[in-house]
């Protein structure tokens, strides 16, 4: 198995990302995340193609607060090795290598926030380890089940990977954003920094072509439906935050899916498309302190 580690100098002077950088290791592989505050743990996990800058703005906020913040890259992604072969790339890798994370650092009481793949990918553990969750927040992401519809938006970015050697990853994540003030270029270089070339981004390029629908072994489809089920009878605590300009994962959809989850709330982020943490991270984390506390702490 080859892997590339990113020259720590693509990440010198991101904006906004004064954080030490912490690392373990997972089967010969450096796992690269972030561990701020203290207080009871909350687990963040990004999607595609962003990694651990994605909570940023989130972070400061809920360590204020009294949190502890663990921001995990999946293998492939950030600041952690990149295997370079795409075919070792398969959703249950990353299921993996978070639920390992997970034990090493004996995290418990957790409060997990996940986004676009992290919802398959977090989600997972939630169900199948719930004794080490306390709640659940849930941003513009899916679990694959029978008769989902998927997005327009969802299969042309597939159509793109599957196609494109060398997939545009900071202009994918700069595209999506419409509010006014924000360095759109910084934030374009900011997610093009784990990747110097095209080999580095094998991680990036599979996760679109395991989209369920077309790959429903690598995509854990099965595994998927089971965990989607599985909420229908979650006990604790499930915050839903979907932002109204998303073409990937609509607020509609959201919002259907909140109803059938018993403990759940939702909210809609006004103003922000796909990567609402980028548009809206502060008034995610406000949000979410205010149900927390609506929930009993």
């Amino acid at each position: 198995m080859t892997s590339f580690r990113t020259p720590e100098g693509r990440f010198t002077a991101l904006p906004g990302y004064p954080f030490a950088p912490r690392y373990l290791d997972c089967q010969g592989l450096r796992i690269h995340y972030l561990d701020e505050g203290e207080g009871t743990p909350v687990l963040l996990l990004h999607g595609e193609p962003t990694w651990s800058y994605l909570y940023r703005k989130m972070i400061p906020p809920l360590v204020e607060a009294g949190y502890r913040c663990l921001a995990p890259d999946y293998v492939g992604f950030g600041k952690s090795d990149k295997v370079v072969d795409d075919n070792w790339y398969v959703i249950e890798r990353h299921v993996e290598s978070i639920r390992f994370f997970i034990e090493q650092l004996d995290l418990r009481d957790i409060t997990m926030v996940v986004h676009d793949w992290g919802g398959p990918i977090g989600l997972r553990q939630a169900v199948d380890d719930p004794a080490r969750f306390a709640r659940l927040v849930i941003l513009n992401t899916c679990l694959h089940h029978e008769g989902m519809l998927y997005s327009d938006a969802i299969r042309k970015w597939r159509e793109v990977a599957v196609n494109r050697w060398d997939l545009p990853c900071g202009k994918a994540v700069r595209n999506t954003i419409r509010t006014p003030g924000l360095d759109l270029e910084a934030v374009a270089a900011a997610y093009d920094a784990p990747f110097p070339d095209a080999v580095s981004k094998a991680g990036a390029r599979r996760f679109p072509w395991c989209l369920p629908f077309a790959q429903p072994i690598e995509g854990n489809a099965a595994d998927q439906t089971r965990c989607f089920l599985a909420l229908r009878a979650w006990n604790k605590p499930a915050h839903f935050l979907f932002s109204d300009s998303d073409p990937v994962f609509p607020l509609e959809a959201g919002r259907q899916w909140a109803a059938q989850v018993p403990r759940a709330t939702f909210d809609a982020i006004e103003g922000a498309g796909h990567f609402l943490q980028e548009e809206r991270g502060e008034q995610i984390a406000a949000r979410m302190l205010a149900r927390f506390a609506e929930s009993g702490g």
